[in-house]
């Protein structure tokens, strides 16, 4: 006889733990033009210095990190935080709910052409990235001699 050791809720349980640990990366959206490419990205609640952008020949990776705010401190030089038994309990104050995802993440883009690496701009204003990557004007063809 065949008995089940866990629950049909089991299921849900777990799916519902590996969406809220899964890592979640911004919505992109990626415009060609005829002089580069236009990436802007959501990126709410990241502070610009935690930014980095970064290009190859043809990649451009984008990297970030959100940080949990900092609350304020209860006068006693210790921060407060929302966990429990913290001293943000003792003031009175703490995080009732929490659905903002912190952490950091890496996106990476591939262009059907080259980029010029020198030309990157990149601006970051009301939770947008806006990053423009003009094309590469010229490239590289290596002849090879085949030798018998």
């Amino acid at each position: 006889m065949l008995t089940l050791r866990h629950s049909p809720f089991d299921l849900f349980d777990r799916l519902e733990q590996q969406l809220q640990t899964a890592e979640r990366v911004p919505a992109a959206e990626v415009i060609d033009t005829p002089q580069g490419y236009e990436i802007t990205l959501e990126l709410p609640g990241v502070d610009k210095d935690s930014i980095d952008v970064k290009a190859t020949d043809r990649n451009l990776i984008i990297s970030a990190e959100r940080r949990p705010r900092q609350e304020p401190t209860d006068g006693s030089g210790s921060e407060t935080s929302g966990r429990e038994g913290s001293s943000c309990e003792r003031s009175g104050r703490g995080t009732l709910l929490s659905e903002v995802r912190y952490g950091t993440w890496s996106r990476s883009f591939r262009f059907p052409g080259g980029i010029q690496r020198e030309g990157l701009e990149a601006q970051y204003r009301d939770g947008l990235l806006t990053v423009k990557a003009p094309k590469a004007q010229t490239m590289t063809t290596v002849s090879v001699k085949v030798e018998g």
